[in-house]
């Protein structure tokens, strides 16, 4: 990577040049994030997962910031035009926008009329008069009148065009407009299709709205600008012509000499005319499209934050599990399951209206719970839930058999995917969202993976914001999160192997396919053998699968094979075997990090090492914990101001958080009712993801079933 762009990327993340670099040619060497992160410590200086993927995002941009410098020096060049200064100039760009307006005076461009001035050859004319070197200016204007200039007025005029054009297209005049614009405020008014149409209602609070847009909450601008794309706002940023016409005049004459006389008048109307034409319409949208790239970055943390949160939830583990997808008029589907999630049973019961079979369902799961052996239920949180919830906390079940309700979101998509049918060629779509319910509650990472990330519900304007960017940044947190927790080598679908490091869908399916061959893999270095499964794979994804009760202990570890010799050495020093070294307390605080460096192997790996001996394989995930609603609660008119009532998390937003408190209705706590002062504070450093909470109910507004809610500390 060039040192232009490792400076850039080190500055704008607080980091030192040489860990940016050697990121950067770790990538280049075919490592992966949670590779480099876990694995090369030494080489990065400790940088984090998200870090190491920033450095990852902004290599690609200038990867193809590259492509781009190449086909404009081309471009330029064929024309003739190129100069050691302006190629000098290109090559050193690291911002978009500032590489965009050099090459803009050579982009090839439609006729305009500018174009149309130059064909009449009025351009040496608006040379002299751009230089401010015209003395008589009506007198020379005279010597350009030709058939398609055929007066003076018409002449000035065309050379007025060529000189608005080319103010336009230069660099300095654009960056102090985006300077003064960046200042500004945004208004919006309602248009005529706003007013009419009900639709627009939702956005009733920007019909006539103004605010700074350095101040502006992402969400604000991210909805104003889907309300105009609509169709329902007019938007535009308050910048005064007059004034800014002054600073280009200014600036204008500063390069070169205060014109006098009609010469003035000339250069006066084409720079205003030059602003009101040409740059207030293309800075508008290039300001208004640089703040909505911070909204959508700042939208799109959120929303990889929430993943991660949804992702890294707390699992049940593998206990024999009834899934319940509720319902009224269709009834209640149930899919019972083995410890490893293995569809043994499923049938519909109807215990609620209109059928109101509540005895012969009762005996249903009763036995069902008997016969299968049932330790945990899940229940879906959509249509039902809380009646379904109610009516099997009634029903006779073993002590340790706890209830769980489980986000659906997403279930349906999964039920009619290509996966889903894969996994379930003889279900219909009910049977595999009552699977899915219950498997998110044993592993919610292991059976969220199979879901597109967008359809799980951990944000909003999904659908505004840069899709690239999004797909990015859920990518990278569901490998992340993958990694973190590690892969049971011997028990992995082929969709959540797909994420470890360094494998992908194709080697997954592959990894599957040899291991049903074998019969299991015994050993990290029996991928070896799988097809196509070569050195660098292996080195990127050993460290993350684990094979549980394995010929080595290690394999059931975060250490990476290319360490086991020193685990060897340090269990040699200490004159016992490996394994029972493993786990033993007093055996590895006897060891000395210090001894065990040894080339790229520093302080940071064996520390990592020696916390793996103590507690091989841990998973870094909770446990899973019962939650129940107030049980006088269950429609929103049960809810009176004031009151305390339980709630969990449901969605997490940069203006709040969204609560299920049991009435069918989620409410809302703003970000001001979180309990932390101050303009910048971050909803989702205060809550979690599927968090059980007490809140406040601080307002009800019946007309829009809406409920303002208060965190309670």
């Amino acid at each position: 990577m060039k040192s232009l762009y490792v400076h850039f990327i080190a500055d704008r993340l607080e980091l030192k040049t040489w860990q940016v670099e050697n990121c950067a040619a770790l990538f280049e060497e075919g490592c992966t994030i949670p590779f480099i992160s876990r694995y090369r410590k030494e080489r990065t200086g400790g940088l984090e997962d998200v870090e190491v993927a920033e450095i990852q995002h902004w290599a690609d941009i200038f990867g193809e910031m590259e492509k781009r410098k190449a086909s404009i020096l081309k471009t330029i060049d064929e024309q003739g035009k190129l100069t050691d200064e302006l190629r000098q100039a290109i090559e050193g760009c690291v911002q978009s926008n500032e590489l965009e307006d050099l090459y803009l005076p050579y982009r090839p461009k439609r006729r305009t009329r500018a174009t149309m001035a130059k064909e009449a050859g009025l351009e040496p004319l608006a040379d002299k008069m751009y230089a401010v070197v015209v003395k008589d200016l009506y007198g020379e204007a005279g010597k350009f009148v030709n058939e398609q200039a055929p007066d003076v007025e018409a002449v000035l005029a065309g050379a007025r065009d060529i000189i608005a054009e080319r103010l336009s297209e230069t660099a300095s005049v654009r960056e102090t407009l985006r300077v003064i614009f960046r200042t500004r405020r945004i208004v919006t008014k309602v248009t005529k299709a706003g007013e009419s149409d009900q639709a627009a209602l939702k956005y009733k609070g920007y019909f006539d709205y103004n605010e700074p847009l350095s101040r502006m909450a992402p969400h604000r601008l991210l909805a104003i600008l889907r309300a105009q794309n609509e169709g329902y706002l007019n938007v535009k940023i308050d910048a005064d012509p007059e004034r800014c016409g002054n600073k280009l005049y200014y600036d204008f004459c500063q390069e070169r000499r205060y014109p006098s006389g009609p010469l003035a008048d000339q250069i006066r109307m084409a720079i205003d005319d030059a602003y009101s034409r040409l740059l207030a319409p293309s800075v508008t949208n290039e300001i208004l499209k640089e703040f909505k790239e911070k909204a959508d970055i700042e939208s799109i943390r959120v929303f990889g934050e929430n993943l991660r949160q949804l992702l890294l939830a707390a699992p049940v583990g593998q206990k024999r599990t009834m899934a319940i997808d509720p319902g009224f008029r269709n009834g209640c589907k149930i899919a019972c399951l083995d410890e490893q999630g293995n569809l043994l049973h499923h049938e519909i019961i109807y215990p609620h209206p209109p059928q109101n079979e509540k005895i012969k369902a009762i005996v249903a799961v009763t036995e069902m719970i008997e016969k299968y052996g049932i330790q945990a239920i899940a229940i879906g949180n959509g249509t039902a839930s809380r009646e379904t919830e109610e009516f099997v906390k009634r029903v006779q079940k073993p002590d340790d058999c706890k209830v769980f309700v489980v986000s659906e979101d997403g279930a349906s998509i999964y039920s009619a995917s290509e996966v889903a049918r894969e996994e379930f060629p003889d279900e219909d779509v009910t049977v595999r969202g009552a699977v899915s319910i219950g498997r998110r509650l044993m592993d919610p990472l292991a059976e969220l993976v199979k879901i597109d990330p967008k359809s799980l519900g951990v944000g909003q304007y999904q659908y505004d914001v840069d899709q690239n960017l999004l797909k990015e940044q859920l990518d990278n947190t569901v490998i992340i999160c993958v990694n973190t927790v590690g892969v049971n080598l011997n028990t992995a679908s082929p969709y959540l192997l797909s994420y470890v490091s360094g494998i992908g869908p194709s080697l997954a399916r592959n990894i599957v396919d040899y291991r049903a061959e074998i019969g299991g893999f015994s050993s990290r270095e029996q991928l070896k053998k799988v097809p196509r499964l070569g050195a660098k794979s292996f080195e990127q994804c050993a460290g993350f699968l684990r094979i549980h009760d394995g010929k080595n202990p290690l394999d059931n570890s975060a250490v990476h094979p290319e360490c086991y010799h020193i685990v060897d050495r340090m269990a040699a020093d200490l004159g016992v075997p490996v394994e029972d070294l493993v786990r033993n307390d007093a055996l590895i605080a006897e060891i000395v990090p210090e001894q065990y460096v040894e080339g790229e192997f520093g302080l940071p790996t064996i520390d990592d090492i020696i916390k793996e001996l103590a507690k091989p394989g841990r998973d870094p995930r909770e446990s899973a914990k019962e939650f129940s609603f107030a049980e006088d609660i269950h429609e929103i008119e049960d809810l009176v101001l004031g009151m305390e009532i339980p709630g969990i998390v449901t969605n997490i937003t940069a203006f709040g958080a969204f609560v299920d408190v049991g009435v069918h209705e989620n409410g809302l706590i703003h970000v001001s009712h979180m309990g932390v002062k101050g303009r910048n504070v971050n909803p989702s450093q205060i809550l979690k993801l599927h968090q059980q909470i007490t809140v406040r109910v601080i307002d009800i507004d019946m007309d829009r079933r809406r409920i303002s809610l208060a965190l309670v500390k």
